[in-house]
């Protein structure tokens, strides 16, 4: 029998881990991962924006009424850029 039918496919030899750690083999996902990954952040981005505008539309009156400083602008201004991050981590994740 061969070395290489001798271990599972998991497991490398030592001089494939020294490889990997020193970044020599390069690795890249698959279009399936990338779509996926991607595809889920952008997702992800497009939810939390829709609900929190319509969490922030519903609870208007209370926030209006409360005694604190972050009022709807800086709120909305919070839930745009959470949503913006996410979006563009999904963009990322396509092309990178």
């Amino acid at each position: 029998m061969t070395a290489s039918k001798d271990r599972a496919p998991w497991e490398l030899k030592p001089e494939e881990v020294e490889k990997q750690i020193a970044g020599q083999q390069d690795y890249e996902d698959c279009l399936s991962c990338r779509l996926v990954g991607s595809g889920a952040f952008i997702g992800l981005g497009m939810y939390t924006y829709v609900q929190g505008m319509r969490n922030l539309k519903q609870q208007e009156r209370a926030i209006m009424r409360s005694s604190t400083k972050y009022k709807m602008g800086s709120r909305q201004l919070g839930i745009a850029t959470i949503s913006a991050s996410l979006v563009s981590l999904g963009v990322y994740r396509l092309f990178n």
